[in-house]
């Protein structure tokens, strides 16, 4: 057949696994909760297994449940194309975030099928473990694993909020094996293609079909604890407080000018939590934890923010008499997409009549880690406001069906 399919796929199918999949929540519907290793996570993986299985696809998994699905090619001794995203979902989520890339990594496999086409290459769906970091405060665990950026001893080391190990979750929730089985050689897949909804407003404000993602945008985290000194509101006055919130509120607002120093529209930065202790209103606070989030495209340019704001601690701790403790949790290099998978998204959106533009993910994704062990490269579409990560994330069937019909065309191009 030619590597250029017409649009053979049943929306309603996938819009109906889609909506099947989002019963299966720790939540009441609307509302979607999927933490990793959790009775719904497990669910959820067995529905979506079974569909895989139910193509002919042979499904296999590693030590901590990152889940490939293959569906054979002609020569068996070439890597693999790669196609998937995830199926956990934050608490108080929505049903497309990840698993539009799955259940539509799936649906462009079927449409191949139905239409008769015969990869040289194997095409290869791959769910993975623990993309958001509800659980162990990490996003993107099997892919990072699986990527080698983290090691075995450190992954021994994380613990959920009740104390429990990574290592006790997984076996609990049936993955045996080393921890050292997980990590892929550079030679596993050929190229890795993701499909994702935007989790932003451009494509849906300009009236575009598919994004086609250049750069994928990668955060610096860093934890700060500013240890002051508490008292009564009443009792101790200003020019003797170690005020552990007044010194934070300097270093958010600091956070704030050096992002905004760079004068480039790729350079964010966020104070996403400020925890303050003794949290009492006739208390001066003697504890505040902050952590942060610094992305860019451009790593230098993000760890330079990163820097100022390190400056901006000692700085502070030294003129307010308060202690400030920085511990960088993270500090992902961006990734650039490959040109050759982007040549052929942008050639099957042609031939299809869709709309494309190219643009940035500021968001991450799996693909950033798999970035460091094969080409990559994501296809966007449209969300309904740019929402995501909410009970009313939402993309249409229109535009669901666009995305996967761009994907099927590509990976056609990709497995001959």
């Amino acid at each position: 057949m030619t590597t250029r399919p017409t649009l053979a796929l049943t929306i309603d199918r996938l819009i109906g696994e889609l909506n099947a999949l989002a019963t299966i929540s720790e939540a009441e519907p609307p509302v979607v909760t999927r933490v990793v290793f959790s009775e719904a996570d497990m669910r959820a993986r067995s529905y979506v297994k079974q569909l895989c299985a139910d193509a002919g696809l042979a499904v296999t998994e590693d030590a901590i449940g990152n889940t490939f699905a293959r569906w054979q090619g002609s020569d068996p001794a070439l890597a693999p194309i790669g196609t998937g995203s995830h199926i956990d979902a934050i608490p108080n989520a929505g049903l497309y975030d990840g698993c539009v890339g799955v259940l539509g990594g799936l649906e462009a496999i079927r449409v191949l099928q139905q239409l008769g086409f015969k990869p040289r290459r194997s095409i290869e769906l791959v769910i993975f473990t623990s993309e958001e970091p509800t659980r162990f405060g990490i996003g993107c665990l099997g892919s990072r694993m699986m990527s080698s950026v983290l090691a075995p001893a450190k992954a021994r080391l994380l613990r959920d909020k009740e104390g429990r190990s990574l290592d006790e979750l997984r076996k609990a929730a049936g993955f045996e094996g080393d921890l050292e089985s997980i990590a892929l050689p550079l030679s596993r897949f050929h190229q890795f293609v993701e499909l994702h909804i935007e989790q932003g407003p451009i494509l849906e404000e300009e009236k575009i079909d598919i994004g086609l993602v250049t750069h994928i945008a990668a955060p610096a985290s860093m934890r700060i604890v500013i240890e002051g000194e508490g008292g009564h509101a009443g009792g101790k006055l200003m020019p003797g407080r170690k005020d552990a919130l007044t010194a934070a509120a300097e270093l958010i607002l600091a956070l704030e000018a050096a992002a905004r120093s760079t004068s480039a529209m790729d350079t964010v930065g966020t104070v996403g939590v400020c925890e303050v202790f003794p949290g009492a209103v006739n208390s001066i606070p003697s504890r505040v934890r902050l952590e942060t989030d610094i992305r860019d495209i451009d790593g230098a340019r993000r760890d330079s923010v990163l820097n100022a704001l390190r400056e901006k601690c000692d700085e502070t701790a030294k003129r307010r008499g308060v202690a400030i403790a920085t511990e960088v949790v993270n500090a992902d290099p961006p990734a650039t997409c490959d040109p050759a998978i982007l040549a052929a998204l942008e050639q099957s959106a042609v031939a299809a009549n869709k709309t494309y533009k190219k643009m940035v993910s500021r968001a991450y994704h799996d693909s950033l880690f798999m970035a460091r062990i094969a080409p990559v490269a994501m296809l966007f579409i449209p969300c309904r406001g740019g929402v995501s990560h909410r009970p009313d994330e939402y993309a249409s069937p229109e535009w669901i069906g666009t995305g996967v019909h761009v994907l099927s065309r590509t990976l056609a191009m990709l497995a001959s």
